[in-house]
């Protein structure tokens, strides 16, 4: 059987805890791969062999990093479709999800291309008698970052491409339920020139977590993952004088509104809730209808995703794949079953869909439950599948009254034809990110990502110029020096005296 080991120092690093974890295909069920689990000494071997990188990554020009990244990037678009065949092999999404991930990760490396006018710092002259104060930002030393499965290529292309820009050496755990793209990501940034040691891979479970938030070597930390693995990571990271952004859970709202354009929206649901089978902190899992429209929006949604072909993605027809794990599908499966116990109606029921020739894989249909109330499980639980919920609103104020009482604040977006009720959501919606008849607000790589309340724990959201700050620390330089005019008798410093 296949193992995925460690990258570290620019080479593969077979494991030596004798631990392994299975790699699954989504798509039969069968286990195809084993992935190496590190113990906390693999840990710190790799965080020493980051920290020896440093000494010099960290004083490197930024010509010689953005050099590296350059090419990165080229090689990175060379790669796209080997990177997204490894995607849907071990995550299971369709072929041109995976080729989409791969595309917005490229946003951050090409970001990172330009880090040479982001790192520019400030300078103020004369502000005393030939006093001058500049303010420089300069890397943290050995950072981290922890990213989930759904995106197993874009989220760590989140992190280590600015990490590494800013000057720092990174260690990246990804998932260990689809690890190989971590790795190739890796040695394609050893192939463009990035010195050994400056991006290690190290895969692992809760013991390669643990070790990564205690090291006393690891200056900061970033998280991508549920809300309660969030709030953990940023507790005990903390406690260990850690930098931390840690990015929890969503369940993300799109308020519809009378005059929205019902055909427009309904394709928005549709496309944001179970694309890439749901498996996304961004989908959209909650419509909410307001006024009298929502028996049309619902039945529009219901029209198109009884059309969505779900299979192996592989497959070009196929439009959603499974989901990552059995477990995980039983979990999803059981809000669809509890929804009308708990008064939901059941309009569209995805349990027990099965591939024909796939019937082993981790397959689940789409679900589509109406008049759900905000007490349900359904509602009230990240739920992570293909599954939407539409609950009901008289008005546009108790809309965003029921948005806003939601313990997540990731994203959400409003679909209306109206640009004052658009303004007045932007502004009074308690969320990081915002739509306006968007139904994924995902920000371009030059702003940032992030949510508020339990969708966020940290100062800082990822990537853009939160992430740049994440991975640099300020520090302001006081510089008086002497006229050479005033030297002390009897030196000349050759200093012409023209008056």
């Amino acid at each position: 059987m296949k193992t995925v080991n460690h990258w570290i120092g620019g080479k593969t690093v077979e494991g030596a805890s004798g631990n392994f974890g299975p790699v699954t295909d989504p798509a039969t069920g069968e286990v195809t791969t084993q992935v190496a689990l590190a113990s906390a000494a693999e840990v710190d071997a790799a965080v020493q062999v980051a920290r020896e990188a440093f000494l010099s990554w960290g004083q490197s020009s930024l010509a010689a990093r953005t050099k590296v990244l350059f090419a990165y990037r080229a090689l990175l678009d060379a790669n796209r479709d080997a990177i997204a065949e490894l995607i849907v092999a071990e995550h299971g999404k369709v072929h041109s999800d995976a080729l989409g991930e791969v595309a917005r990760g490229l946003e951050i490396v090409e970001l990172a291309c330009g880090i040479t006018t982001q790192l520019k710092g400030e300078l103020s002259t004369s502000v005393s008698n030939r006093v001058d104060v500049a303010a420089i930002r300069q890397p943290l030393g050995v950072v981290a970052g922890i990213t989930p499965f759904n995106f197993p290529a874009m989220v760590p292309m989140w992190m280590f491409p600015l990490a590494v820009a800013c000057g720092n050496t990174f260690i990246l755990k990804p998932s260990e339920k689809d690890p190989s793209a971590a790795n190739k990501l890796a040695q394609l940034a050893t192939e463009a020139g990035l010195p050994d040691g400056v991006l290690n891979v190290v895969h692992g479970d809760k013991v390669a977590v643990d070790a990564l938030l205690s090291h006393p070597d690891i200056a900061a930390v970033s998280f991508v993952g549920s809300t309660p693995i969030a709030r953990h990571i940023h507790t005990t990271a903390s406690a260990n004088g850690k930098r931390v952004q840690a990015l929890g859970g969503a369940k993300n709202h799109m308020l519809v509104l009378p005059d929205a354009d019902l055909d427009a929206a309904a394709d928005a649901a549709v496309s944001a809730a179970y694309g890439s089978a749901g498996e996304r902190c961004m989908a959209i899992s909650a419509v909410v209808a307001v006024g009298s429209i929502g028996d049309e929006l619902v039945q529009k949604i219901r029209e198109r995703a009884e059309k969505i072909k779900i299979g192996p993605g592989v497959d070009p027809a196929s439009e959603m794949g499974p989901l990552i794990t059995a477990a995980h599908r039983d979990k999803v499966a059981s809000y669809v079953h509890g929804a009308a116990e708990q008064g939901a109606d059941v309009v569209l029921d995805g349990t027990g869909y099965t591939v024909e020739g796939f019937e082993n894989g981790h397959w689940i249909g789409l679900s589509l439950l109406d008049n759900v109330k905000t007490d349900s499980d359904a509602y009230r639980d990240e739920i992570f599948g293909p599954v939407l919920c539409v609950l009901r609103a008289e008005t546009y104020e108790e809309g965003v009254a029921l948005i806003n009482a939601s313990p997540f604040g990731n994203g959400t977006a409003i679909f209306t034809r109206d640009g004052g009720a658009a303004r007045r959501f932007q502004l009074e919606i308690q969320a990081g990110m915002v739509g306006v008849n968007v139904p994924i607000p995902v920000p371009v790589g030059y702003h940032s990502f992030g949510g508020w309340k339990d969708s966020l724990f940290g100062d800082h959201h990822i990537y853009g110029n939160d992430g740049i700050h994440f991975y640099t620390r300020g520090k302001v330089v006081t510089t008086r020096w002497p006229d050479p005019s005033e030297a002390p008798a009897g030196v000349d410093l050759g200093f012409p005296r023209n008056h």
